[in-house]
């Protein structure tokens, strides 16, 4: 890997190197903290998780080819290399900072309390109309995950769409100074991640520390309906550019139809007095503003009115976020790989666009703090606000979800435990015709009611 010898990895994580010296100059083939994916000449970091000792993994990560080990245990002596670190966590990061820069690349970094992965998703889409792309798989985009990210970057990618997610103070700059990015976008300031942030303030706050690390001659793009960010000036002698639905926008949309769960069309407005159509694919008032921060990078990258059309026209569906399946008999929402009170009450305004019965399977929101009782009772007089028929609560506090929701004149509501005893009762529940949301925090893992689901 491009820089990655073991002197410049050592120096880079202020680490003591242990072993032969004629093997400081050897370059690592990879960077890996799982000990079941090393192959020859990688670089093994023992990071412990909660129940486990990463440690007791590096014997078999020697055997298995790995040039050298990052500990933060003193090994003794060895007859393999090692570098001995305070902490693998921080070295992670400081060697992923060294191969970041390595590259002469234009990094898009993204946050927001809600629709990263989305907006990660049609961003990349646009910017590849262009450029070669490399962006975070799936949601690897925290302490770990984004590190993991960039060393899967090589010298064919021309730009980088890195999704950084924080739940405490402090971990934005941990993230945005290893990912030092040329525009910045966040999506919204939500009520994600109260339980540690404890006021919107304070997740802007946050947030909008990835800032600070901007490259210089970098852009600020924000989402200019969010009350909070609307508000922000210039960071670093930089003025934000606005995308949204509003005057103060510079990326507006207007001409906003849906075509229920076909998607949305409208026309996207951009700086320079250019206009065009486009029909986003997926549904859901809240893609218009992520087919708008994905014209605002593509703008600012220099993409033409036609490349930007084309991304957003061509965003591919992800499972578990806001992707459309469809059985011989039901149609099915799958939204269930994440969930807060804004992406939720964002699910079952989709879900009020179809036309048949609705049924919103939902389950337990996590990280809410004091509040959690109150905001899924808020989720559950939404859907019943909003035409659902049927709501199905799932664990935790969406039993307080299901029982606002039966209060409603129209909506009948079930609570079920488990995960297990709903998929007991699934049969008898979902009918031929029915439009099925499924969507919950990720620990609720209703990806196998989504899987069963797929099966009618």
């Amino acid at each position: 890997m491009k820089n990655l010898t073991l002197r410049n990895i050592t120096t880079a994580c202020q680490g003591t190197y242990h072993g032969d010296e004629a093997l400081l100059d050897r370059e690592v083939s990879n960077v890996v903290i799982d000990s079941r994916k090393v192959e020859k000449d990688a670089l093994f970091v023992a990071i412990d998780g909660e129940r486990f000792n990463a440690h007791q993994f590096i014997p078999d990560t020697i055997e298995k080819g790995a040039l050298c080990v990052v500990s933060h245990e003193d090994l003794g002596e060895t007859d393999f290399p090692y570098i001995l670190v305070e902490s693998t966590g921080q070295a992670l990061l400081d060697i992923a900072k060294l191969y970041r820069d390595s590259f002469d690349i234009k990094v898009v970094g993204i946050t927001g309390s809600v629709g990263k992965t989305s907006t990660k998703e049609m961003i990349a889409s646009v910017v590849s109309q262009k450029y070669r792309v490399h962006k975070n798989q799936g949601n690897l985009n925290n302490e770990w995950g984004l590190p993991l990210t960039i060393f899967g970057m090589d010298e064919s990618h021309q730009v980088a769409v890195l999704e950084m997610g924080v739940n405490h103070f402090g971990e934005m700059r941990r993230l945005s100074s290893v990912a030092s990015p040329d525009i910045c976008v966040i999506t919204n300031i939500g009520i994600a991640h109260l339980e540690f942030f404890k006021t919107r303030e304070g997740i802007l706050q946050e947030k909008s520390q990835m800032i600070q690390d901007m490259k210089a001659g970098g852009s600020i793009l924000l989402n200019g309906d969010d009350d909070l960010l609307s508000q922000m000036g210039p960071v670093k002698g930089v003025t934000p550019s606005f995308f949204g639905l509003g005057e103060n926008c510079a990326f507006r949309a207007k001409n906003i139809k849906t075509m229920g769960l076909a998607g949305t069309s409208c026309t996207i407005f951009l700086p320079d007095g250019s206009s065009f159509d486009c029909v986003i694919p997926l549904p859901g008032a809240h893609m218009v503003s992520n087919a708008l921060a994905g014209a605002a990078v593509g703008f600012s990258l220099g993409l033409t009115p036609e490349e930007i059309k084309a991304g957003i026209e061509n965003l591919p569906s992800m499972p578990g976020r806001n992707n459309i399946i469809k059985t011989d008999r039901i149609i099915i929402l799958d939204d269930c790989y994440n969930a807060n009170p804004i992406s939720m009450k964002a699910a079952i305004d989709v879900l009020d666009m179809a036309v048949g019965r609705k049924v919103a399977i939902l389950g337990n929101m996590g990280e809410l703090g004091d509040n959690a009782q109150e905001l899924h009772r808020e989720v559950g007089e939404y859907a019943a606000a909003h035409n659902i028929d049927l709501v199905c609560g799932i664990s935790g506090f969406a039993k307080d979800l299901a029982e606002a929701a039966g209060k409603g004149a129209s909506t009948k509501a079930l609570w079920f435990e488990t995960k297990a005893d709903f998929l007991a009762a699934m049969n008898d529940i979902i009918k031929d015709g029915d439009n099925v949301l499924v969507k919950a925090s990720h620990g609720v893992a209703l990806s196998e009611v989504v899987e069963e689901l797929a099966k009618f």
